[in-house]
């Protein structure tokens, strides 16, 4: 059975991903991966909210690894650095940075939201 609701809530967290993409793509002509960026560090941030609550096992194995799994994407991250890095273009280092940097302060900062609450 946690199969299949991993399978279902990694399946939601993957049309998640793509409705916000959608969205912030319609929003932004610029070449800048704003979607992926905000999608990341989001779901790092509420990963850290997860772990924070210390939610059971059971729970957290369908919501942090089946949904969250789901919605974030380290491959598009990688697959667009490349992508900026080909094409000589200068958001790579920022884009860089703010996801190597940004992800670890938004999962303590979710950390510490989940151990306040």
């Amino acid at each position: 059975m946690s199969l299949i609701l991993i399978g279902l809530s990694a399946g939601l967290g993957a049309s998640l991903r793509f409705l916000v993409t959608t969205m912030i793509k319609q929003h932004t002509k610029q070449i800048f991966p704003w979607a992926t960026l905000l999608i990341n560090l989001s779901g790092a941030f509420l990963l850290g909210i997860l772990v924070g609550l210390q939610i059971t096992t059971y729970l957290y194995t369908i919501l942090g690894i089946g949904l969250l799994g789901g919605f974030t994407t380290f491959s598009t991250l990688n697959v667009e650095l490349i992508t900026l890095r080909r094409n000589k273009q200068f958001e790579v280092i920022p884009y860089a940075l703010a996801t190597y940097l940004g992800g670890p302060i938004a999962l303590f900062g979710g950390l510490l939201l989940g151990y306040l609450y």
